[in-house]
């Protein structure tokens, strides 16, 4: 396991960020950027080296590399990932921080995290700053693997297997499958340190994702159903109302959810 040594008393300067599509022209990608940090939240499984030393990445990882430093990539098909390249500060207490690590229950509030930052970019830099700064501190105290208080590894993969698929279809027995228990074992883990089910968490993730999509994109309403996994937009308006508490076009109108009573 590599260690880098990073500094964040000072917000950083984002120089670029987005979602990146890769491997559906090549297999392989090789990156080195001389004078920026490499932020990356993964949604697929995939070989990653850092310099000289070899990672298997997959959905709910993330990445922090140094400037200068030489990454390699192998793909098992079409890969999409969240990013940003950054300058950091010089100046300020160092902190050592992995440069693979698996985010775990963390990786959906990375996610939401990411995706605030690029949708604020083109009018809202500051924003865009504020939630990078606020994902690197999360992302350098990520919880060790297996420490006490980090979850099970396997309601952590099932959340990051969630995560990462919300458009497509998703039962129980293929999140079990992904995470690799039973599915009665995974439903027993899930209620034991969520208090929820893994049904419900589904569904939750998918409406807190549209109304993030509604509030902050201009995606038309038929593609953000879409994107979380509701083909048909009657459906859509009707589990808005009743999750939301509001149609789509009130929600996307008002810039913000109504307030719970």
């Amino acid at each position: 396991m590599q260690w880098f040594e990073v500094r964040l008393d000072e917000p950083p300067r984002v120089v670029g960020i987005g979602v990146g599509v890769h491997g559906t022209a090549s297999a392989h990608d090789t990156f080195r950027l001389p004078d920026l940090w490499q932020l990356h939240l993964y949604r697929y499984t995939a070989r990653l080296i850092v310099g000289d030393t070899p990672y298997t990445i997959r959905p709910g990882h993330v990445s922090l590399v140094p400037p200068g430093t030489l990454v390699r990539y192998q793909y098992r098909g079409r890969s999409e990932h969240l990013y940003a390249h950054l300058r950091l500060p010089l100046t300020g207490e160092p902190r050592q921080v992995p440069a693979v690590q698996d985010a775990g229950a963390h990786a959906a509030t990375l996610s939401a995290q990411l995706l605030q930052a690029i949708a604020a970019a083109p009018q809202a830099p500051a924003r865009t700053t504020a939630e990078i700064w606020s994902a690197l501190w999360r992302v350098a105290h990520l919880p060790a693997p297996d420490a006490e208080g980090g979850g099970h590894r396997a309601v952590a993969a099932a959340m990051a297997h969630i995560e990462s698929r919300l458009a497509e279809p998703l039962t129980v027995p293929v999140v079990a499958r992904a995470a690799g228990v039973s599915h009665n074992h995974l439903t027993r883990l899930f209620r034991a340190e969520t208090g929820d089910t893994v049904v419900a968490h589904i569904r939750r993730r998918r409406m807190e994702r549209a109304g993030h999509l509604l509030r902050a994109t201009t995606l038309p309403i038929r593609s953000v159903a879409a994107s979380v996994g509701i083909g048909d937009l009657q459906s859509f308006n009707k589990i808005c109302r009743r999750e939301l508490g509001a149609s789509p076009r009130t929600i996307r109108a008002a810039g913000a959810l109504p307030p719970t009573p």
